[in-house]
């Protein structure tokens, strides 16, 4: 009898749990649904409406073709010219974890604002990702005997495998889609942890502007962060002819050349196509970046030409560390591996707190490219 009136209380108090369990997510999603609406009230709220495309082939890894020599080549600030050797390529596809990153301007935090959840992997956007990945790949068509002009890749689209760490293993996956439509452009980075039904965490980073002669001329940076029982949080940077606008309102001088969270991966590939020499390992640049909550040049060294084992095969890959003097608790730094085989794409980004808490993600497939 009193193992009965047991087995009764036990599976009432799970009942309670599995209760409370469904009311929480009803809840959180309710609370989505009303900030979703809020959003699309307020257009200055929302994010911008997406550019379309539809993709039908993938690219191929292939030996990037030889450009015409490109007058009008993107600001950037090469440093103390350190070249080494040319690396030979590692013998094996299995990698080191990289080492942490040291962090580049200390007056500003690598990833934009280490938010509340998930407080070092929420940040992934800003320092890297600060993550893409985007698809920023040099022209897709097959190279011509000699060398050719450069032109702005189609629509292009990176899928990536999420893995890390954050008081136990995460997995997920994310995507960057470069789209294209005359001289307008937008930059697309979705990060996801967990399932993709009821996930953890979830990123959305755009970046909108103009394809100009020196590359992407951003107009817009928008940063939508959705968390597991946390509150959406919003975030936009606008740019003009003269000045950069902060999320906190705060105006500061456009620096030449500079780039959002998002559009960075998209013009690292094509300063990279167009000079294929600032990735020689021990080269140092810089380039300017606009985060939500400040505006600084990001140092970068070439450390390594690395060998790294993709699902498609070894793709030989360049590792990009940005420099931080002074590291402050909390901050995230971001590794990057760009793929010449791959028209210059950010094959691999890893954001990384400390040794315990990062995020690490590979490309997962070939990348995807559209019609027109």
């Amino acid at each position: 009898m009193d193992g009965r009136l047991n087995d009764h209380g036990t599976a009432r108090r799970a009942g309670f749990v599995v209760l409370a369990v469904v009311v929480a997510l009803l809840h959180l999603a309710l609370t989505r649904e009303l900030a979703d609406r809020l959003g699309s009230i307020d257009p200055a709220g929302a994010m911008p409406k997406r550019m379309e495309a539809t993709y039908v082939r993938v690219i191929e890894p292939e030996a990037p073709p030889t450009l015409a020599p490109f007058a009008a080549a993107a600001p950037v600030a090469p440093r103390a010219a350190r070249v080494a050797s040319p690396p030979a390529r590692a013998a094996s596809a299995a990698e080191p974890v990289p080492e942490v990153v040291a962090e580049a301007a200390p007056s500003e935090p690598p990833v934009a604002e280490a938010a509340e959840v998930l407080p070092a992997i929420s940040a992934v956007a800003d320092t890297a990702a600060s993550a893409p990945a985007v698809a920023a790949a040099a022209s897709d068509s097959a190279p011509a005997a000699g060398p050719v002009a450069f032109e702005w890749p189609l629509s292009t689209r990176v899928s990536y495998i999420l893995t890390g760490n954050y008081r136990g293993e995460l997995s997920g996956s994310a995507q960057v889609e470069w789209l294209r439509q005359g001289d307008r452009y937008q930059v697309h980075l979705d990060l996801v942890a967990g399932p993709e039904f009821a996930p953890i965490f979830s990123r959305r980073m755009s970046s909108e502007g103009r394809i100009e002669a020196s590359g992407l001329a951003p107009e817009r940076y928008d940063e939508d962060t959705q968390a597991i029982l946390r509150e959406r949080r919003r975030a936009t940077v606008t740019f003009e002819s003269d000045a950069v606008v902060l999320a906190n309102g705060q105006r500061r001088e456009r620096l030449a050349g500079v780039q959002d969270t998002a559009s960075q991966f998209v013009q690292f590939s094509f300063l990279f196509s167009t000079r294929p020499d600032l990735l020689k390992v021990g080269n140092t640049f810089e380039l300017p970046l606009a985060l939500p909550r400040g505006m600084t040049p990001w140092i970068y060294d070439v450390v390594a030409e690395d060998t790294l084992a993709t699902p498609f095969g070894p793709l030989a890959a360049y590792h990009l560390k940005p420099r931080r003097p002074v590291r402050k608790n909390g901050e995230l730094t971001a590794e990057i591996w760009f793929a010449p085989e791959l028209h210059y794409l950010p094959v691999r980004i890893r954001i990384e707190q400390d040794a315990t808490t990062f995020i690490d993600l590979m490309i997962a497939r070939k990348p995807e490219v559209a019609a027109s």
